[in-house]
């Protein structure tokens, strides 16, 4: 199935109250180490005809980390699961090439102590810790065994990472040469990886769409625009400083995904970034920054015949959205990056019999006018421009051609280094 190519303003999904489980929190209330993220992806609901299925099988999710540290833990996620998901065993591990890892730094996970548990429908679970060296930028291979039928219906579909399924021969979380029955590009259950480090750390949340989530860029490069700027802190001087990427495709700041029968992707685009800003950025570890890049989608989308049209929305209507989340954040001590709406003009999307065009003079106007508060408005604590890092100097309304995807919508490689060059770092003390 082709897959969607919307911009994405990042998937926020469920109420605080259902982010940590007393099974999941027990670990961290006797720790007292100071933890961040490393490394994150926003749980999505799954496309419901194409959920895939594990039993008696292992994963081997790989996972590029952003900041070094001398402890690890896991986050598991079956927030969008309407029945209790049953892990067998997990291991974490350096990798080593592909789907093989280190014997030497593989590490069993508990949790509360037990090498199995139970996490309940619309949960997650946090594992306890344990001692090992996390280089920075480096991968780590998270292995999850499923003894029972294990239905991917949280996962997040657009890894540009490839990740591995065993052979249907049980578990082979402690395989150094691990049993390679399929690859996946996607990366069910697993949302997070936090490591420990001095009190000098902190975590950057990006919280945007598509462009965000790394839509255009190249796969298993690691060269989305958060992956870059955790390379430009490493460089930096701030090596204790963890980046985590909360983006999701076709996410919109203030509706959910349709549920509609015309909508052939279903919830899979996330819940509203209003709704979903608790779990995926206040719960992470450690925030100290937010970088916001929401409202592109809620412009677009009204074009797309599965989306309603009675959810087209004004600029005005974004601003106090993103207002919203901007007061949420500082409530927590979060300083908050706003980051102005890229160019659309010429902009495609063909995929699942459609073939659509973005722009028009009326959503041009939106896309100007929510920019403008961004840079005038002083809504937020910085800004990142960049409309005026990726614009087309020539026609101001498209992207510059070097920077552009197939689709001159999402942004190329080069254009991923240009946005996370353009995040001010002086910031970050």
């Amino acid at each position: 199935m082709d897959r969607p190519r919307f911009l994405i303003v990042s998937a926020f999904a469920l109420s605080s109250a259902m982010l940590l489980t007393a099974a999941s929190s027990a670990g961290i209330q006797n720790d007292n180490r100071h933890w961040i993220g490393t490394w994150a992806t926003a749980a999505q609901p799954a496309i419901p005809a194409t959920a895939q299925t594990f039993r008696n099988q292992t994963l081997r999710l790989i996972v590029h980390v952003s900041a070094a540290g001398s402890a690890v833990r896991i986050r598991l996620s079956n927030t969008f699961g309407d029945s209790p998901l049953i892990v067998g065993s997990a291991h974490v591990a350096r990798r080593a090439t592909a789907a093989n890892i280190d014997p030497a730094s593989d590490r069993p996970l508990t949790f509360r102590g037990r090498a199995s548990t139970t996490i309940a429908a619309r949960s997650m679970v946090v594992s306890d810790p344990v001692d090992l060296n996390v280089p920075a930028l480096s991968d780590l291979a998270v292995s999850v065994f499923f003894p029972q039928t294990a239905a991917a219906t949280t996962s997040h579909s657009l890894a540009l990472q490839t990740s591995y399924v065993s052979t249907e021969t049980g578990d082979s979380t402690a395989a150094a040469t691990f049993p390679i029955g399929k690859t996946i590009a996607t990366w069910p259950f697993l949302t997070g990886v936090d490591v420990a480090v001095s009190q000098r750390g902190g975590t950057i949340v990006a919280f945007g769409s598509s462009t965000t989530d790394g839509d255009g860029s190249t796969r298993d490069a690691n060269k989305r625009w958060p992956d870059i700027l955790a390379e430009r802190l490493q460089r930096g001087g701030k090596a204790e400083w963890g980046v985590l990427n909360e983006g999701i495709i076709g996410n919109r700041l203030l509706h959910d995904s349709p549920r509609t029968a015309n909508n052939p992707y279903g919830p899979m685009l996330g819940e509203a970034g209003v709704t979903r800003f608790d779990r995926d950025v206040l719960a992470q570890p450690g925030v100290k920054f937010v970088v916001m890049g929401l409202g592109v989608n809620d412009i677009l989308f009204p074009e797309f015949p599965f989306t309603p049209a009675g959810e087209q929305v004004t600029a005005d209507q974004i601003i106090a959205g993103s207002r919203q989340l901007v007061a949420r954040a500082r409530q927590k001590g979060i300083r908050v990056i706003g980051t102005t709406i890229a160019p659309f003009e010429g902009a495609t999307f063909k995929a699942s019999g459609l073939d659509l065009t973005f722009y028009t003079v009326e959503r041009e106007r939106v896309r100007q006018q929510v920019n403008e508060w961004i840079r005038r408005g002083k809504g937020f604590d910085a800004v990142a421009d960049l409309d005026e890092v990726l614009r087309d100097p020539a026609r101001p309304t498209q992207l510059l051609p070097a920077y552009a995807s197939d689709d001159n919508l999402h942004v190329n490689d080069a254009g991923n280094a240009a946005q996370a060059n353009a995040i001010p770092l002086a910031l970050v003390r």
